[in-house]
């Protein structure tokens, strides 16, 4: 079987299905990681999937998956906006990386127009709530898959 692929979660994402439904959704964080273990599974992929309100920790989970994992997705939540330390991180992996966002970050307060985490991108994913995860993961496997 292959490498895995990382699905990495920031801070605040252990507490979906309750924080700003109206933002966020209704689905928990466990509704979408068995969704995305059913796609990967089904396209002969494993998966490793985190979440961790510590940056440190994130950046140890990126270094991970860049010694044991094929591709990274992370929706770095808000790190996207304050971490070098991530986006450092993701540009040191030598993996397809894909940045996904539940909301959209463009339509929404304007500390959240830059995302340090999209600069290090292979590309990003947002506004389509849970199925932000799926099109995030399709797009790892085709990547990893031509």
């Amino acid at each position: 079987m292959p490498k895995p692929l990382y699905i990495l979660n920031g801070p605040n994402l252990n507490l979906l299905g309750q924080r700003e439904p109206e933002i966020y959704g209704h689905q928990t964080l466990a509704d979408i990681e068995a969704a995305c273990e059913a796609t990967a599974n089904a396209a002969g992929h494993s998966l490793v999937f985190k979440q961790s309100n510590i940056e440190g920790e994130i950046v140890d989970h990126i270094q991970e998956a860049g010694r044991e994992g094929a591709a990274i997705i992370i929706n770095p939540a808000a790190y996207t906006h304050t971490s070098v330390a991530i986006h450092d991180a993701l540009k040191a992996v030598d993996l397809p990386v894909i940045e996904i966002h539940l909301s959209q970050p463009a339509k929404r307060e304007s500390f959240r127009q830059i995302s340090y985490v999209g600069m290090a991108a292979t590309g990003t994913i947002s506004g389509f709530g849970a199925n932000s995860y799926q099109l995030g993961l399709q797009a790892a496997i085709n990547l990893l898959d031509t």
